[in-house]
């Protein structure tokens, strides 16, 4: 994997906390898996999403893998104090898998593909440990779905720096809109990708709190220093723009976002006929 454009920082841990306890609902209400199915999280990092998963599924079995020792650890000590016993953390590549082929029932991905160069190869790399018609759930945000009062052409800027960080680094935060073609190229039948739009404003003080003001704009504050030294702003222009993203927090802000969820189905070995003698093979 590219490396991490947010960093593996304890006030990025704090947010990925933040961000999963706020989504919670509305990204998982149907992320539901069948007492004894075999769960794969690929790319579990600090076991924000982790814990949420296995308390709707308490009967399930999850495996969740992560290639940071240190968002591990954290992961760990995440999962413990929730009390949850159903997860095994392991550290692995969704490149170098070390499980069998079809060992698991289910696939979940959450904000991984965004990070990687090469998406489609990563799910083919997953479809493998997958049982014949196993079912994947992916998903990712999409920074373009992003747009705000009061409108601020210094946060939009600001907003473009992480986007093109994330770039360089190899992966794509305008991911989400692709989720359709990615899991069609990577083999996935039956594909279905929905919407999840996070609408704030004051009406809303938890997600207020918890989306605008500690998610994404704690976000994008959070590529500042690199922002300024690849020279993509002035400092007093990203300066701006982040308190424009704070603004949004305030009583008269209104904050806006998408996610998309995606699911798919790994398509049953081609039993052709054998024209030897009729039998299928």
């Amino acid at each position: 994997m590219q490396s991490y454009v947010h960093g593996y920082s304890e006030r990025e841990a704090v947010r990925l906390r933040d961000q999963a306890d706020t989504l919670a609902e509305l990204l998982h209400h149907d992320s539901v898996f069948p007492p004894d199915s075999m769960v794969l999280e690929a790319g579990c990092g600090t076991g924000a999403q982790t814990v949420h998963l296995a308390r709707l599924s308490p009967q399930a079995k999850f495996t969740a893998i992560d290639i940071s020792p240190s968002s591990l650890t954290a992961a760990r000590e995440r999962v413990s104090d929730r009390g949850i016993a159903n997860v095994e953390l392991r550290c692995a590549d969704v490149f170098d898998l070390p499980f069998a082929t079809g060992t698991f029932d289910h696939i979940f991905i959450c904000f991984l593909l965004e990070h990687l160069a090469a998406p489609v190869e990563a799910l083919i790399h997953l479809s493998r440990v997958l049982k014949p018609r196993g079912t994947i759930t992916v998903i990712e945000g999409d920074h373009g779905s992003a747009y705000f009062h009061p409108d601020s052409a210094a946060a939009r800027r600001a907003i473009q720096c992480q986007v093109d960080l994330q770039a360089g680094a190899g992966g794509n935060a305008l991911i989400g809109r692709e989720l359709y073609p990615l899991l069609n190229r990577a083999g996935f039948q039956d594909v279905v990708v929905s919407p999840r739009m996070v609408y704030v404003d004051a009406s809303r003080p938890k997600w207020v709190e918890g989306f605008t003001r500690n998610t994404f704009a704690a976000m994008i504050e959070g590529v500042r220093q690199p922002a300024l030294a690849a020279g993509m702003m002035d400092d007093k222009v990203f300066d701006q723009g982040i308190r424009d993203l704070y603004r949004c927090a305030e009583p008269e802000g209104v904050f806006c976002y998408t996610f998309f969820k995606g699911f798919g189905v790994k398509h049953l070995p081609d039993r052709r006929l054998d024209p030897d003698n009729g039998s299928t093979r």
